[in-house]
């Protein structure tokens, strides 16, 4: 026999309508009913019809997700998080994985995503086109970014503050020549890696430290380039005696440069990153802690929140916190090394 949202409200004593609200995750509806109501449609073996539902709201129940890089680290942590959120309210993720150019170019000038989706989140927007091709789904938007976008939910950090942090406690423990391992904006137009390098330069103006340009290397935000990037500042006529690195992936890629050169961190050299990695604490890395999952998880809570309450207009900008953690990998110049 089959069982309805009647038989439901009944069981619970309470509306039709309020099992709907409270099913669909909307508000309106107490923890204490919602849980009530969740007890009792469980032991009547209630499944909503996710047809009937859909059709009765005028929603697709589908969120839209587009990602530069799925599988690179924090993309695939953000994208974890955030499908977690819109599972556990009943919503399915259309992934989009736009990983070139061509692929990109082809998804903004066709659009597929029209009509199939209730919202969109865009893990990197890169441009004004592209900020534009969205909102003409005429759907709620988020995206990650260090500043507002209007038309957009906004979740993100200060890199150009965070990079500030990184850089300001290798000048607080004494040393002057200082690295940066980092990387380009590309075909992608990334601001991330400028802002950070942006927050190196500060500090070192700051500290009345000369710029010099030969201790910049790129590390392409991966494990294989921050190695590829320590290995060139070691064969410099006068490496650093402490290197930021704008992400964790390229400092563990660091730290293993110094490991095949026989070197130690922060002994010989002190090497700091930007993410807090779920593995830095494992190697002892010396970060800027930022809440990637958090941050995934925030932007899909928003997002719910202007499907729930449309009238309430997107919240724009949600700027997260970073923070220092110390571990093993930085401590003062050694008293023999050359500044």
């Amino acid at each position: 026999m089959t069982v309805s949202i009647t038989d439901v409200a009944r069981a619970a004593g309470v509306s039709a309508s309020t099992v709907s609200r409270a099913l669909r995750g909307q508000p309106g509806v107490s923890e204490e009913v919602r849980a009530q109501i969740a007890a009792a449609a469980a032991s009547l073996g209630y499944t909503a019809s996710r047809s009937a539902s859909s059709l009765a709201s005028g929603r697709t129940l589908t969120i839209g997700v587009v990602a530069p890089f799925v599988g690179r680290w924090f993309f695939g942590t953000v994208l974890d998080a955030a499908e977690d959120v819109f599972g556990a309210a009943g919503y399915d993720v259309l992934l989009y994985n736009l990983g070139s150019p061509e692929t990109r170019k082809r998804f903004f000038t066709k659009m597929p995503v029209r009509k199939r989706v209730d919202a969109v989140l865009s893990l990197l927007v890169h441009d004004e086109d592209e900020a534009d091709a969205l909102r003409s789904l005429g759907v709620p938007l988020a995206t990650f970014w260090t500043a507002p976008r209007p038309g957009f939910t906004v979740v993100g950090i200060d890199d150009r503050t965070a990079a500030q942090s990184a850089v300001r406690h290798l000048v607080n423990l004494g040393h002057r020549r200082i690295g940066m391992i980092g990387g380009t904006s590309g075909p992608l137009h990334w601001t991330t890696p400028v802002e950070r390098r942006q927050g190196y330069l500060d500090v070192l103006a700051d500290a009345g430290i000369p710029h010099d340009p030969s201790l910049e290397t790129d590390g392409g935000y991966t494990v294989e380039g921050g190695e590829h990037a320590m290995t060139e500042l070691l064969a410099a006529p006068r490496p650093p005696t402490a290197v930021f690195a704008q992400s964790d992936e390229m400092a563990m890629g660091a730290l293993r440069a110094l490991r095949l050169h026989r070197l130690k961190a922060p002994d010989d050299m002190s090497v700091i990153g930007l993410d807090d990695h779920e593995l830095a604490e494992v190697i002892g890395l010396t970060t800027i802690a930022q809440p990637v999952a958090g941050q995934g998880a925030e932007a899909a809570r928003l997002l719910l929140r202007q499907l729930q309450e449309p009238d309430a207009g997107p919240p724009g900008h949600v700027q997260v916190p970073t923070r220092l953690i110390l571990r093993d990998t930085t401590a003062p110049p050694h008293p023999r090394r050359p500044q």
